[in-house]
C-alpha cells in the first residue's frame, strides 16, 4: 500500500460495520492484511462465524461481558474499563509495530461516548498511525476533532428502520 489514509464510517444509521468489514474483505481480496479491534461489543453475532473463515482478517474484542454499556452496573463498568485499558494497549502496540496493513477500530466512538476513552486518546492512535496504515474508525457521533483529521468522512443517515415500529434486532441481519 502507498499511502493509508483515514477513513470514518458515523450517523446514526445502519452500516457503518458492515461498510468497513465490507472494506476489509476487499482488501483481503487484493493481499492485505486486516486487523478489526471491535470496541464495546461482547455478543455474538453473525459476521464473526465469516470473518474467522478468512485468512488475512482477524477481529480481536477484549470485553468480558456481553452486556450493554447502559445495563452495566458500577463494579461492571469497572472490569469493562480494564479491558478498554488492555484493548487501547492492544492498539498502540499494533500501529507501532506495523501489524497490518488495514486497522478497523470498529465503535470506537461509543468508547468514547462511554468515557471510556476521551476524545484525545484516539487522536494520540490517529497520529501514531503509520503512513503506510489505512485506519478505518466507526460509531456514531463522531467528535469533530476526529472528523478534521480523517481523510474521508461517510455518515450514515438513519431515514428509517423498523426499530420505529417496534421491530427489534433481527438474527443474521442486524447480528
Amino acid at each position: 500500500m502507498e499511502r493509508g489514509l483515514i477513513q470514518v464510517y458515523t450517523g446514526d444509521g445502519k452500516g457503518k460495520t458492515t461498510a468497513s468489514i465490507g472494506l476489509g474483505i476487499r482488501a483481503v481480496g487484493r493481499g492485505f492484511k486486516v486487523y478489526m479491534v471491535q470496541f464495546l461489543k461482547g455478543t455474538d453475532t453473525g459476521e464473526l462465524h465469516t470473518l474467522k473463515n478468512i485468512e488475512n482478517f482477524k477481529v480481536f474484542r477484549f470485553q468480558s461481558t456481553e452486556k450493554f454499556f447502559w445495563s452495566l452496573n458500577e463494579e461492571e463498568k469497572k472490569i469493562l474499563a480494564e479491558d478498554m485499558k488492555k484493548a487501547y494497549e492492544f492498539v498502540v502496540d499494533v500501529l507501532q509495530n506495523k501489524k497490518c496493513d488495514i486497522l478497523i477500530l470498529d465503535e470506537i466512538m461509543a468508547a468514547i461516548h462511554s468515557k471510556m476513552y476521551t476524545v484525545e486518546d484516539v487522536l494520540k492512535l490517529i497520529d501514531m498511525k503509520p503512513t503506510e496504515m489505512e485506519l478505518v474508525l466507526t460509531g456514531r457521533s463522531a467528535p469533530q476533532e476526529i472528523i478534521e483529521k480523517a481523510d474521508l468522512v461517510t455518515e450514515m443517515k438513519a431515514i428509517k428502520h423498523p426499530f420505529e415500529k417496534g421491530i427489534p434486532a433481527r438474527y443474521g441481519i442486524e447480528y
